[in-house]
């Protein structure tokens, strides 16, 4: 596949190693911020506990504390959804110089907009950051109310706002990039548009705005009524016509996208690098398009990534060079766990493997693959870790039914334990190709250090710090007891990211090279591959079986060049390489 320079993406896009941050849940930075019950009000569940506190960081997931137990509730998911830990845009600043060390070198956040969820996806606002995300909430809640949502010119910039700015600031310096999660198919209930609806009902100046089903008539003995994403009720749907989605939210989050792009007119230093659209295929193209054109006016090297979640059949449409540039990759996703992590009877050999990847190269214009984001896991799948674990409870294509599957806390089914050595090999095997196939790999937040976590809302657990006491996990959903399972930082595992995110970010074979298959049998043991850029080569070679597996090196190409994963030993024409079980070879010419 040639990497052709007629593309429409952003250069910078196709070179960067991404991570994904979940802002509640990533570091506690200032402690003086943390919400109070207050703040949670209108978010799911909708009613208050009676007995509220932010919860311990490193206490054990699935023990309920003595505030929860007070409340009585018996269902596990009111008690985790009302949990907040306090993580919040400091915590963040106070760790990018993990980041740096790491290797990262794109940061994308999951929503950072005023809302009272632990998620942010039920925003109040887009023009805000959560106040608990920032310095002083309470002051920033005060001069929130002195502005008009609908007089632009109003805005003002709190302290969360000015802090985000810093970040995005931070960010910068370090040479690194920072996208925001842009939500606009549905706003919250605690939103200023459908809190003024409520109020005032058809005679609110937001009426239009939402799709609303029945208005309060007591004549007529109808209530109010609408429609809510996915039918949610917590997050009420914008309201569409022929071009999507309709005048008066378009003009606000058009102004919003501004707002964060370039803040104030202050350029680039301070504005993000992009955006990641939620729910992308919930909203008509004619949006999408005039959007884009938008966000191109104000950055032409913008990136703009979808979550779409659909066969890249139904993909396509999206990535035609008028909407986004990648997506959120999870066919890549879907595809690595048919080859990687399936069950014996589910696997896909390696070359059914290589032909599925081969489609998700040719079926976008060129460049799309480069930058679509390769993930593995993200805020709404298990984790990877727990994903090998509970590997044959279905399959991860399977979407709507793998989800259901993969939540502990409804499948009793569902192991919660700890990844072992094996399962550990797996996802370190599945790393070396991350790293090294076309697209912008992206780790989820604590991937890198072994954590372990059913879907949503387990996933999203805080993350693991070496400055933080974690208790053993020993508690199921069910509130029974097992073995514990230690909390601790897998440092062979945070150093294997490392060594492969390193190899990514110093080899552009890697980055932008062609892409040809060298080995892809009719069994699933072993996958071989070359990276060719300029005057750079790179050969990987993947063994996905339990026994050591000898590599005849057949290409004159690589004669002389260095295995980076085995001491950087040299290798020749003819060599048969010895590649241990669940482990690769990648070979490079330094």
């Amino acid at each position: 596949m040639k990497n052709l320079l007629t593309e429409f993406v952003p250069e910078w896009a196709k070179t960067v190693v991404w991570y994904q941050i979940f802002p509640e849940r990533f570091r506690n930075g200032d402690t003086s911020n943390d919400p109070t019950v207050d703040d949670i009000a209108g978010s799911d569940p909708q009613e208050l506990p009676r007995y509220w506190e932010v919860h311990p960081w490193g206490s054990d997931w699935y023990e309920l504390q003595d505030y929860e137990k007070k409340n009585g509730d018996k269902e596990m998911w009111k008690h985790l959804l009302r949990r907040r830990y306090g993580g919040d845009l400091q915590g963040i600043i106070d760790k990018l110089d993990y980041l740096q060390d790491l290797g990262i070198t794109a940061l994308y956040l999951n929503p950072v907009f005023d809302a009272p969820s632990l998620h942010k996806y039920d925003g109040a606002s887009y023009h805000h950051i959560d106040p608990n995300f920032g310095p002083d909430p309470e002051g920033d809640r005060k001069l929130m109310q002195t502005e008009d949502p609908l007089d632009f010119n109003s805005w003002v910039w709190t302290k969360a706002d000015e802090l985000a700015l810093t970040l995005i600031q931070q960010v910068h310096r370090r040479g690194m990039r920072i996208i925001f999660d842009g939500v606009f198919n549905h706003m919250g209930i605690n939103s200023f548009a459908f809190q003024d609806v409520l109020m005032n009902q058809q005679h609110s100046r937001f009426k239009d705005w939402f799709v609303i089903k029945l208005w309060d008539d007591p004549v007529k003995g109808s209530k109010f009524e609408y429609e809510g994403w996915w039918g949610v009720k917590s997050l009420p749907e914008f309201r569409e016509d022929e071009n999507g989605i309709v005048s008066g939210p378009r003009e606000y989050i058009f102004a919003a996208t501004e707002r964060w792009m370039n803040p104030e007119g202050e350029g680039n230093e301070y504005g993000i690098d992009g955006w990641r659209l939620d729910v992308a295929f919930c909203v008509k193209h004619p949006f999408w398009k005039a959007w884009r054109k938008h966000v191109k006016s104000i950055n032409p090297n913008a990136f703009l990534t979808a979550e779409l979640v659909k066969p890249p059949e139904v993909a396509k449409p999206y990535l035609q060079g008028d909407e986004f540039d990648g997506e959120m990759n999870y066919n890549f996703a879907f595809t690595c766990a048919e080859y990687f992590f399936n069950r014996e009877e589910q696997r896909i050999s390696a070359k059914e493997f290589d032909i599925k990847l081969k489609e998700l190269r040719e079926i976008f214009p060129p460049g799309v693959p480069y930058v679509s984001q390769n993930l593995f896991n993200s805020h709404d799948s298990n984790r990877i870790g727990s994903h090998i674990v509970n590997r044959g409870i279905g399959n991860f294509r399977d979407w709507h039914k793998y989800i259901p599957l993969s939540k502990a806390i409804n499948n009793p089914d569902y192991s919660p334990r700890k990844p072992n050595e094996e399962d550990i090999a797996l996802q370190k095997l599945f790393v070396i190709f991350q790293m090294t196939y076309v697209g912008a790999p992206m780790i989820y937040y604590g991937d890198e250090v072994g954590m372990w976590g059913a879907n949503d809302p387990c996933c999203r657990k805080p993350m693991v710090w070496d400055d933080i006491t974690h208790a053993p996990e020993m508690y199921n959903p069910d509130g029974s007891t097992c073995d514990p399972d230690t909390v601790d930082i897998n440092s062979d595992l945070l150093a294997h990211y490392k060594k492969m995110i390193a190899i990514r970010n110093r080899y552009q074979a890697f980055q932008l090279g062609d892409y040809h298959t060298l080995a892809a049998g009719n069994d699933s043991s072993i996958y071989a591959f070359k990276r060719s850029y300029k005057n750079e080569n790179a050969c990987v070679i993947l063994n996905t079986t339990n026994k050591e597996y000898l590599y005849n090196l057949r290409d004159e190409t690589f004669d002389g060049y260095s295995n980076l994963l085995d001491g950087n030993r040299k290798v020749s024409v003819n060599d048969e390489i010895p590649i241990k079980p669940l482990w690769g070879a990648v070979l490079v010419n330094r």
